[in-house]
């Protein structure tokens, strides 16, 4: 009868399938597949774990050594080759995707058509008609599509989703972001030495890994229509391998859409290694460094004169001071660690499936990401 109790939790569960609302009734813990057993594929299991609402069940790689070694380090019981078998096999709730992103596309829609959720590696997809195809595929299935980025899930990035939910920033006038990338650093110098590494075979090659982290971070704020300008050159000298050789290592870029308007760089060169973002708005301004984990108010002088100039720096040390303290007590409440953007992240993903939250990460900002990624490889081709 109306206003039964039974009609309660039927509005509650609003859109969610049968199987959503059974697992919710029984309060069972996810069972999760990860495909793709390199180096970040640790990362996921050790979160998943950490958060505790899901069980890595089983593994999965087309190098059996490389799905045999996660497995066994991590201890997760069934190993598997064909990701079809798995599948078929383990009737998994979730599937998070950690291959190179040439796959991602196919290992999406299979698990999707198996009734999976995907939770994706950045970068989400090579090209925008492949990301489109995901979401199609999880329309069609009814399914959820998460993607790892985790750095809008750190202290600093949540710290300025509340600042522009208070409205405290105004309207957003400008953004700068930068990211700095360690070619002498474990991974640059696998991409250095190995001309058949898959970074090579991305459109975008070198940027095109890491400009899903970049642009994450601003495309809030923009609209589907926008402008580029762009910049990329190689600056390191030649190593004698023409495939090497063609991978540009900074990249600058300009990006307007409507008012609000986007500066970015990727260097391989510039000291410290940075990563960091600049926000403008027409009542403050902050600063924010992901690599220490800072949010800081922009300097304003407020007293005229030579002693208005001396009081800033003083207010500056004050914030950072403040900031120093609260990653203090992130710390002890071991809140600080590598992955801790990924945790946040996955915990409101799992909401999402379980149908008590929203995505965390739009397919409108993700659609938004991969399009302008398009558009600043194509850029960048001709402006080297």
């Amino acid at each position: 009868m109306p206003g039964s109790a039974g009609d309660t939790i039927v509005r509650a569960i609003g859109g969610l399938c049968f199987r959503d609302f059974q697992q919710i009734l029984e309060n069972q813990t996810l069972r999760i597949g990860i495909v793709g057993c390199g180096k970040i594929a640790d990362g996921h299991v050790e979160q998943i774990r950490a958060i505790g609402r899901g069980e890595v069940v089983a593994v999965c790689d087309r190098e059996a050594l490389m799905a045999e070694q996660l497995a066994a380090r991590m201890r997760i019981p069934a190993r598997y080759t064909e990701l079809s078998r798995m599948l078929a096999e383990q009737k998994l709730d979730v599937v998070h995707i950690a291959t190179p992103p040439a796959a991602h596309a196919s290992i999406a829609c299979e698990a999707l058509a198996a009734g999976c959720h995907v939770f994706v590696e950045k970068p989400f997809a090579p090209t925008t008609l492949e990301a489109l195809a995901i979401f199609d595929c999880a329309r069609e299935n009814g399914r959820r599509v998460g993607v790892n980025y985790l750095y809008n899930f750190e202290s600093p990035g949540l710290e300025l989703e509340k600042l522009l939910a208070e409205g405290s920033l105004g309207e957003i006038v400008h953004l700068d972001t930068s990211y700095g990338y360690n070619l002498g650093g474990d991974y640059g110098l696998a991409v250095m030495a190995d001309p058949r590494h898959w970074v090579h075979g991305l459109p975008g090659k070198l940027f095109h890994n890491v400009l899903d982290h970049v642009l994450a971070k601003v495309v809030t704020h923009l609209g589907d229509e926008s402008s580029v300008q762009v910049e990329s050159f190689r600056r390191r000298a030649a190593s004698g391998n023409d495939i090497v050789d063609a991978m540009p290592d900074e990249l600058r870029f300009l990006i307007r859409s409507g008012k609000v308007t986007v500066s970015g760089m990727v260097s391989a060169h510039a000291r410290p290694v940075t990563h960091a973002l600049k926000v403008f708005g027409t009542k403050d301004s902050v600063e924010l460094d992901y690599a220490t984990r800072t949010l800081v108010r922009s300097a304003q002088q407020t007293q005229p004169s030579a002693i208005g100039r001396l009081f800033p720096a003083w207010t500056q040390a004050r914030r950072y001071a403040g900031n120093g303290w609260r990653n203090l007590g992130r710390f002890r409440r071991h809140e600080f660690h590598y992955f801790e953007g990924m945790r946040v992240l996955l915990n409101r993903y799992y909401d999402a499936i379980e149908g008590r939250g929203p995505d965390p990460v739009p397919a409108a900002d993700i659609l938004r990401t991969s399009r302008l990624i398009e558009s600043i490889v194509a850029a960048s081709k001709v402006a080297r």
